[in-house]
């Protein structure tokens, strides 16, 4: 009997992740059956549940595969000195993480911002998921502190302000840019780029000289 190689399964292993986003993005997490998912991707109950037990280990797979990528990307940031501007390390990581899933469309629109409020309102529901999305976000917050302290130390920002604030203001920036992309339609990277630049250009009048 022939050895499939790791290339066929990991590729199987996409193809079902994939499917499964774009059913859940379309539908949401519990309107969508595994039925759909195995109509979506085109496979036998066989071939899909010899990868995943079900719908909640495909959403956590999901989800962890992009708050595994984030969080790798804002760690590399962190180890450099100084970090990436946060309006140069925004658009790169966000527009990397859009951009590993552009070929995810749902009704002629991108299904990545939809799939993320998916999952925010299946997280009330679902504990696990919601374990999976706080150690996710705790991490990515952490990387975000360690690169605001690299800011403070090489003077690109004030040191009076505690780097975990920073850190929740740039994801808060993030996911609420990732939201309106979800209600009123597909938006570039560089708006909020250019949003944040201008924002880092303002002088604070009150700050000693």
């Amino acid at each position: 009997m022939a050895r499939v190689s790791q290339a066929h399964l990991d590729a199987r292993r996409r193809q079902i992740l994939d499917g499964a986003a774009i059913c859940f993005a379309r539908n949401g997490f519990h309107a969508t059956s595994m039925q759909d998912v195995l109509k979506e991707v085109d496979l036998s109950a066989g071939a899909v549940y010899r990868y995943f037990s079900g719908k909640e280990e495909l959403i956590g797979a999901i989800v962890a595969e992009v708050l595994g990528s984030v969080r790798a990307a804002f760690e590399e940031a962190a180890r450099q000195t100084p970090p990436p501007p946060p309006d140069e390390l925004i658009t790169s990581v966000l527009g990397r993480t859009l951009a590993a899933r552009d070929s995810l469309v749902v009704d002629g629109r991108p299904a990545f911002p939809r799939l993320v409020i998916q999952v925010w309102t299946e997280t009330l529901r679902n504990e696990e998921l919601a374990a999976v999305l706080r150690e996710g976000y705790g991490s990515v917050r952490a990387s975000w502190s360690k690169i605001v302290e690299g800011y403070q130390k090489a003077g690109m920002m004030r040191t009076d302000v505690e780097p975990d604030h920073v850190a929740r203001t740039m994801i808060s920036a993030v996911l609420g840019f990732i939201a309106q992309q979800s209600l009123f339609g597909p938006a570039p990277v560089e708006v909020l780029r250019d949003g944040l630049r201008a924002l880092m250009s303002m002088r604070d009048e009150s700050a000693t000289p």
